[in-house]
């Protein structure tokens, strides 16, 4: 069993809420460090992710983890659905998707709710589709979220994750390894005022189990037809189950 990451080292404090606390403090700066460090790659695989979703037309989404909303903003340009309801465990994370519906006028296609992504407040089969980009990895039980995100869906509906994998390419694999275990921090220490959260992101990441170990995860709670789908030489995975 992977050993438990968590951002801080606080033996009070359970991984969920030490990852609540993390996202709290980043937020105000989490947008901008997001495109300057990722050089505005992670837009072009949000795009790929979303994408495994035109064909199914979903109505009503879930995005899980939403952070600041901006998947869920690109998802109702690209798949034009009934509505998006984005659920995160960051109140500051929360506040800026908030102001940024407000901004855009869209308050009646998404919504924002604070809640926990092991324990959706949600009914059983509600949502034709549930997206997380970049967020799987922070669950405290990867299992138990994984069950829950299969839940709420539709039977027949479509789950898509979008995480941070490990290359195994030479030189991408010792490239990437460098930027972030070495620049990644630098940078969100200049620019954060939680250089902890930019060194726990390599460490989640080394941690987290992706390709077949997570896929083997979904087919565990019963989703059907996995995939696994390697970008940027295995920098990035996305990931689809059906209920």
């Amino acid at each position: 069993m992977n050993k438990t990451i968590t951002p801080y080292n606080d033996e009070q404090a359970t991984k969920k809420e030490q990852v609540a606390d993390m996202f709290n403090n980043i937020s105000k700066t989490y947008d901008f460090l997001n495109h300057f460090m990722s050089l505005g790659i992670d837009i072009i695989w949000r795009k790929k992710a979303i994408n495994e979703l035109k064909k199914d037309q979903p109505k009503l989404i879930l995005d899980v983890a939403t952070g600041t909303g901006d998947f869920a903003f690109e998802a109702l340009k690209i798949l034009h659905p009934e509505k998006i309801i984005g659920v995160d465990i960051s109140r500051g994370m929360l506040d800026i998707a908030e102001q940024k519906i407000q901004k855009r006028g869209l308050g009646h296609k998404f919504e924002v709710k604070l809640g926990d992504s092991e324990k959706l407040p949600f009914d059983d089969g509600g949502f034709d589709a549930v997206t997380v980009a970049y967020g799987v990895r922070n669950f405290e039980n990867l299992e138990t979220g994984l069950a829950d995100i299969q839940r709420v869906l539709k039977p027949g509906g479509k789950a898509v994750v979008l995480e941070f994998s490990k290359p195994k390419v030479f030189p991408v694999k010792q490239l990437y390894n460098f930027y972030f275990n070495y620049i990644t921090p630098g940078i969100g220490k200049i620019f954060s005022k939680d250089a902890r959260a930019y060194s726990y992101l390599p460490e989640s990441v080394a941690a987290f189990p992706d390709g077949k170990n997570f896929i083997a995860l979904m087919d565990k709670v019963g989703f059907k037809n996995t995939k696994h789908r390697p970008l940027a030489f295995g920098i990035c995975s996305i990931y689809t189950g059906i209920k």
